[in-house]
């Protein structure tokens, strides 16, 4: 039987009290995937580990819009394609692309456009790895003379790519928002894949529902560990039909105690 970890996204800014989008109980997910690794390294043949990285002129962060008066939108501001249609808010950059972009999104059903925090910056401390995940890989690797895989999401600025697998709205033009056919070839390989990371409510929720739709041969070999994730505050409700679909095809769900055992 071999193992597999996908990890998404344990990364400073979404993992540490002082992170750019910090999310709460976050530490503790991140303790019990680094001792999950550390008791278990015999038996995790694979491990994943993925990083959202962006620029900080990125469609889903403050400077890319403005208002009629010049006035960048705060974190946390929902933009919809009727107020962009408006001119209530004005993209900055790529004008009509932008436009389009939040058309698409809203039409695709999962998410209408959202503002969030300049987070997980390339090259800054808050895209790292939390030290203490980090520490543990770097034991593993040690231990099991592999390399875990670090996978980047999130550096096309006109798409957001909450899901490791694929942009939420690919760009034809631009292979790495397309459908990422290798790193889902790489998980297949192994009888069992545990999904775990952050945040439940977007990007593990939106990796899951990538896989549901455009990975159907992972579907029997995933396990969802549930208390090794948690949801932005106060948002968990827009993942909750994915987790019901998820369950309804017969993924597995479970906790880091279990495993193993």
């Amino acid at each position: 039987m071999k193992n597999a970890f996908l990890i998404i996204d344990a990364q400073f800014d979404f993992c540490h009290p002082e992170g750019a989008l910090f999310v709460p109980d976050a530490e503790q997910d991140i303790d019990r995937i680094a001792t999950l690794i550390q008791q278990h390294a015999d038996q995790i043949d694979h491990i994943v580990a993925t990083l959202d990285t962006h620029h900080i002129l990125d469609i889903a962060h403050p400077l890319f819009w403005h208002d009629s008066l010049g006035s960048h939108p705060a974190p946390f501001t929902r933009i919809t394609a009727a107020e962009v249609d408006a001119g209530q808010w004005i993209p900055r950059f790529s004008t009509e692309k932008a436009r389009q972009y939040v058309h698409d999104l809203e039409a695709d059903g999962q998410f209408s456009h959202f503002i969030w925090p300049e987070h997980c910056l390339i090259g800054s401390r808050g895209a790292a790895l939390h030290d203490t995940l980090l520490g543990a890989l770097k034991d593993w690797s040690r231990k099991r003379d592999r390399d875990y895989v670090a996978v980047q999401k999130g550096l096309y600025p006109l798409s957001e790519h909450f899901g490791i697998f694929r942009a939420q709205v690919p760009d034809p033009d631009v292979p790495e928002t397309q459908l990422n056919t290798s790193l889902i070839a790489d998980l297949e390989q192994y009888d069992t894949v545990y999904l775990m990371g952050e945040a439940k409510s977007h990007c593990v929720a939106n990796s899951l529902k990538q896989m549901l739709d455009f990975a159907p041969a992972l579907i029997p070999k995933l396990i969802i560990v549930t208390d090794c994730m948690s949801d932005v505050t106060g948002l968990g409700y827009l993942a909750d039909s994915i987790y019901t679909e998820a369950q309804d095809k017969g993924v597995r769900f479970t906790v880091s105690d279990a495993i193993f055992n």
